[in-house]
């Protein structure tokens, strides 16, 4: 028999989804996997809130709270407005979860064992106020194509055009406005230091992963979850546990 792992772009633990998230990620996914059910097909389907990044501890800064705190609070509120909608997960877990904890660390081993992981330099900026580098999420400042005083160190928000954090007139740091109340008042950013972080080239790693013989996912979620496949949102009355993908 056939065997389908299915899974959606995990959705951002911040704010409530609207009609929009539902229709671009999770009803494909839904669909396509009652229709696998519905052939016999051998189908696991699942998915997860995404707690990591920026958005995470943007959200959690802003509410002020701790960021597990947060956390904790929003995916019990995703899940169930996907049980409401009668999304038909098999599993809907964490991305925050000890066993996705231990997924990711297992294939960074490999990757690291195969030696795909290499070291390089990067500019980033570094905030004197908030005593730390970021990420490019958490530089805010003035778009240099179209002026938009809403652009990101990634992407403006008005024109759409992607960038660096370097790019950015006047940049300030997102984390250093929060807590002075007003974007304007935080000119916390003298210029772009160096770092060094470890960067996996992406572009190939997956292709060499599975040549190397890389686990195979579905067949670890099955046993590590193991149960009947076919009982459409079995875990979704639990979905505020720590158990999950």
């Amino acid at each position: 028999m056939t065997r389908y792992l299915i899974t959606s772009a995990l959705p951002y633990i911040n704010g409530v989804k609207h009609l929009g998230n539902l229709a671009g990620s999770l009803l494909p996914a839904d669909i396509h996997a009652r229709f696998r059910r519905q052939t016999g097909a051998d189908t696991l389907y699942i998915c997860a809130t995404d707690e990591h990044g920026t958005p995470a501890e943007l959200a959690a800064a802003e509410a002020n709270v701790d960021v597990a705190a947060y956390c904790a609070r929003q995916h019990a509120a995703q899940a169930d407005i996907y049980r409401r909608l009668n999304l038909s997960f098999d599993h809907f877990g964490r991305s925050s979860s000890r066993r996705n904890h231990a997924l990711t660390q297992h294939f960074l081993a490999r990757l690291e064992e195969h030696g795909f992981i290499e070291e390089r330099t990067l500019l980033q900026i570094f905030s004197v106020a908030d005593g730390r580098f970021l990420p490019d999420r958490y530089v805010i400042g003035t778009c240099p194509h179209c002026g938009s005083g809403r652009a990101r160190g990634d992407q403006c928000e008005d024109c759409t055009r992607p960038l660096d954090p370097q790019d950015l007139l006047s940049p300030r740091s997102a984390l250093g406005c929060d807590r002075a109340g007003a974007a304007a008042d935080a000119p916390s950013i003298p210029a772009a230091i160096g770092t060094r972080r470890r960067t996996a080239r992406l572009a190939v790693l997956a292709l060499r992963l599975a040549a190397a013989g890389a686990v195979d996912c579905a067949q670890m979620a099955r046993r590590r979850h193991p149960r009947p496949l076919h009982h459409p949102r079995s875990c979704l009355g639990r979905a505020g546990t720590e158990a999950g993908l």
